[in-house]
């Protein structure tokens, strides 16, 4: 007999009970997904993540009692196993970038299809980073500074430089590995240079390092 697959165990924390329910409705069809929980405040989201110990944790950013950001690095402090994936309707803010910097694991908009939001679920669950293509154009735009210092500076490889574009798509190490015909490990061993190398401590991060040092570009 197989060995039953493991669900990926969500919990909602959004103020707004209608989308909530929503989700829970889309998400539970999904067969290796299942929602555990929800929250309609910050404190209560702060509380379920420490006490159900999620998979993911779907956050919105406006939140009635706290920020978001505070939100995500409360959750992040009492249960740091759990991925943390924004769903915001914030598209374009200084605030969007701000998540970015805080180290969460991926941003969705709210007018993303299912398709999209299951997906993005999927891939930061699996240890990857997953920004919806309305938010990457954001960060683009907001990262590009007047000037930005030589690529040379960075010291990347030719084939590092490969590897950190692909992380821009989203890209797990499994689909980069088979994109470039090389092992798993030989493309960790990538990533790992990579932060070493760009100073950063997530790949997400890392990229958008990439754009504003004008080493890659997301068009």
């Amino acid at each position: 007999m197989s060995k039953k697959k493991k669900r990926i165990r969500l919990l909602l924390v959004d103020d707004h009970a209608m989308l909530r329910q929503g989700l829970r409705l889309a998400l539970d069809l999904q067969p290796d997904m299942e929602v555990i929980g929800e929250a309609g405040s910050g404190r209560e989201g702060i509380e379920l993540a420490e006490r159900s110990r999620p998979d993911v944790v779907l956050l919105d950013l406006n939140m009635p009692d706290m920020d978001g950001i505070e939100v995500f690095h409360r959750i992040r402090r009492m249960a740091p196993e759990a991925k943390v994936l924004i769903l915001s309707g914030i598209h374009a803010d200084a605030r969007v970038y701000a998540t970015v910097e805080a180290g969460v694991d991926g941003y969705i908009v709210k007018d993303a299809t299912t398709s999209e939001l299951v997906t993005a679920i999927r891939a930061v669950a699996s240890g990857g980073a997953y920004f919806h293509p309305m938010i990457t154009r954001a960060l683009t735009n907001y990262v590009r500074g007047p000037s930005q210092p030589a690529a040379l500076d960075a010291r990347l490889t030719s084939r590092e430089l490969v590897v950190l574009q692909l992380i821009a798509t989203s890209a797990t190490n499994k689909a980069i590995a088979e994109q470039l015909h090389v092992s798993e490990e030989t493309v960790r061993t990538h990533v790992k240079n990579i932060l070493r190398k760009l100073d950063q401590p997530t790949r997400t991060q890392a990229v958008f390092e990439g754009i504003r040092r004008g080493l890659i570009s997301i068009e």
